[in-house]
């Protein structure tokens, strides 16, 4: 086996198959110790139980839990989800990703089956997880459709001058989408932000002093994460809905971003990554023994058992950005009725709530 892609997806997927007794060769250049990596995932119970069954769940405070979130529209609109009920006792976890790729590089180092590789080798099967901007799948002929947004994302990191308990919150706001995520523990007061914007505002939010920066926060956000500080550099990418025509082939695969990217206000783009390699581990585990492990017929199992959830979020996830994009005022009156019969709905909440947590 041969995977292209050292990311969370890539490192993950080459330990669930030397779990199998499969060699891999894993395709990583040397990560650049330059780069502050500001970025956290939402990860929902069912990446978690694939992590923690590999060992590699970050410990501590580097995975926080969700035990509520609270989301505000643009005119009134509110709803909360909590996590009373959930298997697990949260929404999500709020992971730190550079302690996540530790710990998956770790595990990889001392895995016999996995070695690891700067340039890709001839194999039975080669898994592309390169992220969105995979330079393989032109290699492979999987076109790539792509549906690009106005916007940008920025991602930080802040403290709070209270703690944030377990509260994850989310603002939508002209245009704009504003998440706040807990971080550091349960009682800490450390928060992740993703700002999603237009593409002239988030260049001019990633620019601004770090007081002028805060300062447009909590026009937003108002105190109710109380008093924000800016305790890191900002880093911002395009945002884009984009999936392949084809996932696999003869003797290839895609997976996680290098297969499809989602808008990041649904906190799902790590979560579909992790359910693709979960997937196709077992694909390739449940195998006739007579069946090669490259063989398309049997890649196929893995791509239909999997484009029907990714379809599906990217239906609700580019519905409901689209609907915040509309600036008519009959829209916002009804987006933020929508908001507020939704948080009345009871059972219809409660299953989207487990449907997001992963149970």
């Amino acid at each position: 086996m041969c995977i292209r892609g050292g990311g969370v997806v890539g490192h993950t997927l080459a330990l669930l198959l030397a779990r199998e007794r499969l060699r891999v060769a894993l395709v990583a250049p040397p990560p650049l110790a330059t780069v502050v990596d500001v970025r956290a995932y939402a990860l929902n119970t069912a990446s978690r139980e694939v992590l923690q069954a590999l060992r590699v769940w970050p410990e501590g405070n580097f995975a926080t839990p969700v035990r509520k979130m609270q989301v505000w529209g643009d005119n009134g609109g509110y709803v909360d989800f909590s996590a009373d009920g959930l298997a697990g006792q949260a929404l999500a976890w709020i992971v730190d990703v550079p302690a996540l790729e530790r710990q998956l590089a770790e595990a990889a180092r001392y895995q016999p089956q996995i070695e690891r590789l700067e340039a890709p080798v001839n194999a039975a099967l080669t898994v592309v997880c390169e992220g969105r901007h995979s330079a393989s799948r032109d290699e492979f002929g999987a076109r790539w459709s792509v549906k690009p947004y106005p916007q940008r994302a920025i991602a930080a990191r802040l403290e709070s001058s209270q703690p944030h308990r377990g509260v994850a919150r989310q603002w939508f706001a002209g245009g704009d989408i504003v998440a706040l995520l807990p971080m550091s523990g349960a009682e800490g007061n450390s928060l992740a932000l993703v700002w999603s914007a237009s593409v002239e505002r988030a260049w001019q939010l990633e620019k601004s002093l770090p007081e002028a920066f805060c300062a447009s926060l909590r026009a937003i956000c108002g105190d109710v994460a109380g008093s924000l500080e800016l305790t890191s550099e900002r880093c911002s990418w395009p945002l884009a809905l984009s999936t392949a025509e084809r996932w696999v082939g003869e003797g290839w695969a895609l997976a996680g971003d290098a297969a499809h990217t989602v808008h990041p206000l649904s906190g799902q783009g790590l979560n579909l990554g992790l359910a693709d390699v979960a997937c196709l581990a077992r694909v390739l585990a449940a195998r006739e023994y007579w069946r090669g492990v490259g063989e398309e017929k049997l890649l196929r199992r893995y791509e239909r058992a999997r484009r029907a959830e990714v379809a599906a979020t990217s239906a609700v996830t580019d519905g409901l950005h689209g609907l915040f994009a509309q600036t008519d005022d009959r829209w916002q009156l009804l987006r933020n009725w929508g908001m507020n019969g939704f948080g009345h709905s009871g059972p219809l909440k409660r299953w989207v709530a487990r449907q997001a947590a992963g149970t």
